[in-house]
C-alpha cells in the first residue's frame, strides 16, 4: 500500500511532457490569441527567407531592428524552414521549449536531491505554471530564456552539490546555458549568471575555487556563442546597432523612480506567489518548522534559490513597465524549492487541502466544458467541438472518480486540471478567433493573382498575420501610421483596415473584403447566440474588417 501511494505522487516526466504538448498545443499552434511582440520575430523571419540574410533583422516596414539578439528570430525561422510559413511553424519550437523546461525541472530536482518524489512534484508545479503555459504559446523570447537559464541552473546545481569534485559537464552546462540565454535576451542572462557564479565562489557551505570555475574550454566556447551575432552586426552595420540594443536593454527598461520601483516590486512579489497556486498553499501548514528543516538539509541550494528569486524580483521592480513574464527565468528553480518544502512538510499527504484545490479546479473545468457543450448544441457540427466536449467529460469523470476513491489525492490531478482547463478554453477561443485575418486575406490575395508588392495600413499585428499567411511569394509592406496615404499612391495593391478605407479615394480601385474578425466587445453576445447563423451575423455586423484594393 505504501509503495502504491508513493508511486502515485511521482510524475513520469516523459508522460508529463507529452501531456503538456498535447493540452497546450492546440492553443499554441494557431492564433487563438496573439501577443503583440510576436510580430517582430515573425516578420523578420519571413524577410530572412525572402532575402537569404539570416543575420539581419527587419520590421514589416523594411526598417532595421536590433533590440533583441538573434536566437528568438532563428527559432521562428527554423519552424518556417521545417514546417512551413504558418502559425504552426512560427510557434512550434516555443511550445517544445516550454515542454523541455518541464523536463529540465525534473532533472534539476534529481541533480539537487536525487529524489524522484521531489523532482516529480517540481515538474508538476512547473507544468501547471500559468506564466510558463502562456509563454509556450507565443513566439517571443521568454520561454527560450527560461529554457536556457534552466540549462545553466543544472550546471549550478551540480557545482552546488559536488563543489570541487563536480564533473566538467556541469561547467559546460552552466556557461553554455548562459551564452544561449544571452543570445536570447541579452543582459538578464549576465545578471543572473554573475550572481550565480559569485555565489558559487563565496557561499560558506560549498565554495568552488576560481581555478575550478574558470574552465577555459567552456568559457571560450560560451563567449564565442554569446558575442558572435554582435560581432557580425558590427561588421555589417557598424556600431549604430549597439545603441538600439542598449536603449532597449537599459534605456527604456530601467526606472529610477522610487514609487514605481515599489509598485513594480509589490506587483512582482504578489505574482510570484500567485503563479505557484495552489501548490504554495500546500506548503503553508508547518511552514516554519519545514523551512528550518530544509535549511539544515541543504543550505547551499536553499540560499541559491532565494537569491535568484530576490534577483528576479529586483530586476522586475527596476523596469519602467513590469510584465509577469519577467519572473519566468527562475520559475523552475523556485518550483523545485517549493516542491522540496511541500514534500518535506507533508503537503502531499494533506488530504483536505488537496481535495479543496482539486474541487475548485475541477469546477472551473466543468464550467468551460459546459460552454463548449453549449457551443456544440447550438449549431457547431464540427468534429473538433465534439472532441472538446467528449474529452472534457472523460477527464471530469476521471477527476470525480479519483476524488471519491482516493484517501489522499495524487498531486498530478492538480497539474492536469490546470492544463485541461487551458485546453478547454481553446475550444471557446477557436470559435471566436479562427480563421484569423491572415488566412482569410491570403485566400483573397491568391485568388486575385497579385503580381507585385502590397501596401498595408492598419493594425500591425493583423498585418503580421497576413504577411506570414502570404508566405515568401508576396511582399507585404507596412505603411507609416502618419504618412500612409502618400505612400499608398505608389502601390497597385493595398490592404486597408476598415477605419482607414473611408479616408482613401477608392475611385479607380476594385475593392473586396479581405477578412472579418469579431470585435472583442461582441464576444459575450457571440457566445450567448443560440445558433451558428446568429453568430455569423454578429461576426459580420460587429466585426473588424480589412479590404483588399486593386487598381483597375
Amino acid at each position: 500500500m505504501r509503495a502504491a501511494q508513493s508511486s502515485a505522487v511521482i510524475a513520469n516526466p516523459w508522460v508529463l511532457l507529452l501531456l503538456f504538448c498535447g493540452l497546450v498545443g492546440p492553443f499554441a499552434l494557431d492564433f487563438h490569441l496573439h501577443y503583440p511582440d510576436e510580430i517582430y520575430y515573425r516578420d523578420a523571419a519571413v524577410k530572412m527567407l525572402q532575402t537569404g540574410d539570416y543575420l539581419t533583422t527587419y520590421l514589416g516596414s523594411g526598417e532595421l531592428r536590433f533590440k533583441k539578439p538573434i536566437l528568438t528570430y532563428w527559432a521562428v525561422l527554423a519552424g518556417f524552414k521545417l514546417f512551413g510559413v504558418h502559425a504552426f511553424g512560427s510557434r512550434i519550437f516555443f511550445l517544445l521549449a516550454g515542454a523541455a523546461t518541464v523536463g529540465l525541472t525534473y532533472l534539476l530536482g534529481k541533480t539537487v536531491f536525487g529524489d524522484r518524489k521531489i523532482a516529480g512534484t517540481a515538474a508538476l508545479i512547473a507544468a501547471s505554471n500559468p506564466i510558463l503555459i502562456f509563454a509556450s504559446t507565443r513566439s517571443i523570447p521568454d520561454v527560450l530564456l527560461v529554457l536556457t537559464i534552466t540549462v545553466s541552473a543544472l550546471g549550478f546545481a551540480g557545482l552546488l552539490r559536488d563543489g570541487e569534485q563536480a564533473k566538467k559537464k556541469f561547467l559546460w552546462l552552466l556557461y553554455l546555458g548562459l551564452a544561449l540565454a544571452f543570445e536570447v535576451k541579452g543582459l538578464p542572462a549576465v545578471a543572473l549568471g554573475g550572481i550565480g557564479v559569485l555565489y558559487l565562489r563565496f557561499n560558506p557551505w560549498q565554495r568552488v575555487s576560481w581555478k575550478k570555475l574558470l574552465y577555459l574550454p567552456a568559457l571560450l566556447v560560451a563567449l564565442g556563442i554569446a558575442v558572435f551575432w554582435f560581432v557580425a552586426m558590427w561588421q555589417l552595420h557598424g556600431p549604430a546597432f549597439l545603441d538600439s540594443f542598449l536603449e532597449d536593454q537599459v534605456g527604456t527598461r530601467v526606472t529610477s523612480r522610487l514609487l514605481l520601483v515599489l509598485q513594480n516590486g509589490t506587483v512582482a512579489s504578489l505574482l510570484l506567489v500567485g503563479m505557484f497556486l495552489p501548490w504554495v498553499a500546500l506548503a503553508i501548514p508547518k511552514a516554519k518548522d519545514t523551512l528550518v528543516t530544509a535549511w539544515k538539509e541543504n543550505p547551499q541550494f536553499f540560499a541559491f534559490a532565494i537569491l535568484w528569486g530576490l534577483a528576479i524580483l529586483g530586476m522586475g521592480a527596476l523596469t519602467s513597465k513590469f510584465y509577469e513574464r519577467y519572473l519566468l527565468p527562475v520559475a523552475p528553480v523556485l518550483a523545485l524549492w517549493l516542491a522540496w518544502i511541500v514534500v518535506r512538510g507533508g503537503g502531499l499527504e494533506r488530504a483536505k487541502g488537496l481535495k479543496i484545490a482539486a474541487v475548485f479546479l475541477l469546477s472551473l473545468v466543468t464550467l468551460v466544458v459546459g460552454v463548449n457543450a453549449w457551443i456544440l448544441v447550438t449549431g457547431s457540427s464540427e468534429w473538433v467541438s465534439v472532441g472538446y466536449v467528449s474529452l472534457g467529460v472523460l477527464f471530469l469523470g476521471y477527476g470525480v472518480w479519483t476524488l471519491l476513491h482516493s484517501s489522499v489525492l495524487p498531486p498530478k490531478l492538480l497539474a492536469l486540471s490546470i492544463l485541461f482547463l487551458f485546453f478547454q478554453v481553446t475550444g471557446v477561443t477557436r470559435l471566436i478567433s479562427l480563421p484569423h485575418q491572415g488566412v482569410q486575406a491570403a485566400a483573397v490575395v491568391e485568388e486575385m493573382e497579385v503580381a507585385g508588392p502590397i501596401g498595408f495600413a492598419g493594425n500591425l499585428h493583423d498585418g503580421s498575420k497576413i504577411r506570414m499567411s502570404l508566405g515568401t511569394a508576396y511582399d507585404l509592406v507596412d505603411l507609416s501610421r502618419e504618412g500612409w496615404k502618400e505612400e499608398a499612391k505608389n502601390y497597385t495593391y493595398l490592404i486597408l483596415e476598415d477605419r482607414l478605407l473611408s479616408e482613401w479615394d477608392t475611385v479607380g480601385y476594385e475593392v473586396r473584403v479581405a477578412s472579418t474578425h469579431l470585435d472583442s466587445k461582441a464576444i459575450p453576445d457571440f457566445l450567448r447566440a443560440s445558433s451558428t447563423a446568429a453568430r455569423e451575423e454578429l461576426r459580420v455586423k460587429q466585426g473588424k474588417r480589412y479590404f483588399f484594393l486593386q487598381k483597375k
